[in-house]
């Protein structure tokens, strides 16, 4: 973030003697998670990376909203992927949420994967999921997190979770059939 951004920042809360500002604890915060925060939403998104950029800065804005209660969450990082799920699902449920671009993926998003064939191949199968199978895809095999938690960041129960995931797996399969194993030799 900029000079001219935390400048802006600090004119909405001034400094307090003593410790960082409600401000300057977020920008640590943002900037610290903003990455990780960007990759999962391009997850999300199938490669989408302006829906993605859209759904990270609304994701840290709410976030900003409830600073004072989520600085003293015990995972405010994890808290964090719950809001960004819970706004792309929000996002999917919209009718202009119907657009799909077209094009190859920008550069930004090859740090997600060395090869781009396998990239393009995850993202396309990733994009052919329902909403919430890929929001169950990512969380629970891309941010590594446990069915309790993908529940509680979804709102479902732990079954559905459980059961999206296998459904979703197998459309993975399906989709990408042995061509993820011609992918992965390379």
């Amino acid at each position: 973030m900029g000079a001219a951004v935390r400048q802006r920042w600090r004119q909405v809360e001034p400094d307090r003697p003593g410790r960082l500002s409600r401000a300057d604890d977020f920008l640590e915060f943002a900037s610290g998670r903003a990455g990780q925060l960007f990759r999962s939403a391009c997850l999300l998104t199938s490669g989408d990376t302006h829906l993605a950029e859209d759904l990270v800065q609304e994701t840290l804005g709410r976030m900003y909203v409830l600073w004072g209660r989520v600085s003293r969450i015990d995972n405010p990082a994890g808290y964090a992927q719950t809001v960004l799920v819970r706004t792309f699902l929000t996002h999917r449920r919209r009718r202009s949420a119907t657009e799909r671009p077209l094009g190859e993926l920008p550069d930004q998003a090859a740090d997600m994967m060395h090869d781009p064939a396998l990239r393009v191949a995850l993202l396309d199968a990733l994009g052919q999921l329902s909403p919430k199978d890929r929001a169950v895809v990512v969380l629970r095999y891309w941010e590594d997190r446990s069915i309790e938690e993908t529940a509680d960041a979804m709102n479902v129960s732990s079954a559905a979770v459980r059961t999206r995931s296998v459904r979703a797996l197998a459309k993975l399969r399906e989709r990408l059939g042995g061509s993820l194993a011609e992918y992965a030799a390379h």
